[in-house]
């Protein structure tokens, strides 16, 4: 019957993940009704925790959208770009990374992606190396933001084990970001010079002109600037308060001693920071509840709620037979368990749904926290199959042709920047778990 089962949970994940978007969550919701009705399988509890984290997080960060403060770093980032044409591949990559971490979620460089083309276009650079690469920069960014979907999963099923936000921090930081700009060294050649591209000179023939005069240019106000020093003293709070415990209060319950957990800590602060940046930057609710930040964090809500919870259900009622056959393997060579992260973050398409499904099976398996660390950006590999939204974006925005889907499908522009920068990531991982850990 196990595989039975599992069957049942691949077809939902698989059927989900070609309708997209919401389909993804409501497909595990049809799964766990056939293992709990027609199985008898007892579900567990959903991922409530980590499910209003992530409310809590783009509820912030959509009235940061919603106040301007969004197309004020835009802005900023835009300045950045220009100024540095010639290095673009490796800006680029720098900027979308930088942006996802504060920001906690990738889908912040739909902004940037028209810029980057834009301008390395203008630059006569080839727009698939520094596209590519800034994509697969803001989900490995995803790794390392304190207030990321995937990192507050993470750090709620590690924090009773003792592990801290800066510990985390600590090490998916150094390792994404390095991976990052080594990839773009790598690919920094890739594919052949603009000018020289048959795709590029076919598009110039039909009149291919620059999309410079199409962007509409945003207007920064002091509002949308002070409304990002309030998010950036949420994400600040969050990652000291995660960092050193002892900041959080302590309560008596019950005659026990009991402290406020990161849980409770992150969405008291950013849902207070998105009331801050609503009244006092004068941020539309409606343009928060519509914008693309929110709607982007309901999907991912959503699919956590069902694929997550539905995926935890089959692992714990199937836990006996999944330990006997993958604990010596794993015990022998803990890195394998990256493998694991990396297929199902592709079925899953969600970093934190990977995290909540996977992370506490490799806890069951006697798999060190710190080792599950070093191998959290191994949950970035939904860049393998090209139906992920900013790399369609990217596709769209690139003119020249050169950013695209292979014949073979897998044979896309993100593939090998993709497979290059998750290796690199988790080498570097337990390079720094064990130098500094």
């Amino acid at each position: 019957m196990f595989w039975v089962q599992f069957a049942i949970v691949l077809i939902c994940i698989f059927i989900g993940a070609r309708i997209g978007g919401i389909g993804l969550g409501v497909l595990g919701g049809v799964g766990l009704a056939i293992l709990a009705f027609g199985f008898q399988l007892p579900p567990t509890s959903p991922p409530m925790d980590v499910m209003l984290m992530i409310v809590a997080v783009i509820t912030a960060a959509g009235a940061l959208q919603a106040a301007g403060g969004m197309d004020y770093l835009v802005t900023i980032a835009e300045k950045a770009l220009r100024k540095n044409p010639e290095r673009i591949t490796f800006m680029a990559p720098a900027i979308t990374y930088l942006f996802t971490f504060f920001a906690g979620t990738g889908h912040v460089a739909y902004t940037l992606l028209p810029v980057i083309s834009e301008v390395a276009q203008e630059s006569k650079v080839r727009p698939e190396r520094p596209l590519s690469i800034a994509v697969i920069a803001s989900q490995q960014a995803i790794t390392a933001s304190p207030i990321s979907a995937a990192t507050v999963a993470l750090l709620a099923i590690l924090d009773p084990f003792g592990i801290t936000l800066l510990q985390i921090l600590g090490i998916t930081i150094p390792a994404t970001f390095i991976a990052i700009m080594v990839t773009a060294f790598v690919i920094r050649r890739k594919g052949l010079e603009l000018e020289d591209d048959p795709e590029y000179k076919a598009r110039l023939e039909k009149g291919l002109e620059p999309i410079k005069n199409e962007r509409k240019l945003a207007k920064v106000t002091t509002r949308s600037k002070i409304a990002v020093g309030f998010f950036l003293f949420g994400a600040v709070l969050v990652v000291l308060l995660g960092s050193f415990p002892e900041l959080r209060p302590t309560y008596i319950i019950d005659g026990e001693s009991t402290q406020l957990s990161m849980a409770y800590a992150i969405q008291i602060i950013m849902l207070s920071i998105a009331a801050i940046i609503i009244v006092f930057c004068k941020g539309d609710v409606h343009k928060l509840a519509t914008g693309s930040v929110f709607r982007a964090g309901i999907v991912a809500v959503v699919a956590i709620f069902g694929i997550a919870w539905m995926g935890d259900t089959f692992i714990q009622a199937n836990m006996g037979v999944i330990q006997e056959g993958i604990q010596g393997m794993v015990t022998a060579a803990p890195w394998v368990f990256a493998l694991s992260l990396f297929v199902m973050s592709i079925l899953l398409n969600s970093q934190a749904a990977t995290v909540r499904a996977l992370v506490p099976l490799g806890l069951s398996l006697g798999i060190s926290p710190l080792f599950l660390i070093a191998m959290f950006p191994a949950v970035n590999g939904y860049f393998f199959i090209p139906n992920y939204g900013p790399i369609i974006a990217a596709i769209g925005f690139d003119r020249t042709g050169t950013t695209k889907i292979g014949k073979f499908v897998f044979n896309h522009s993100f593939m090998i920047p993709g497979l290059i920068t998750s290796v690199i990531s988790i080498g570097l991982g337990f390079l720094f778990v064990f130098l500094f850990l």
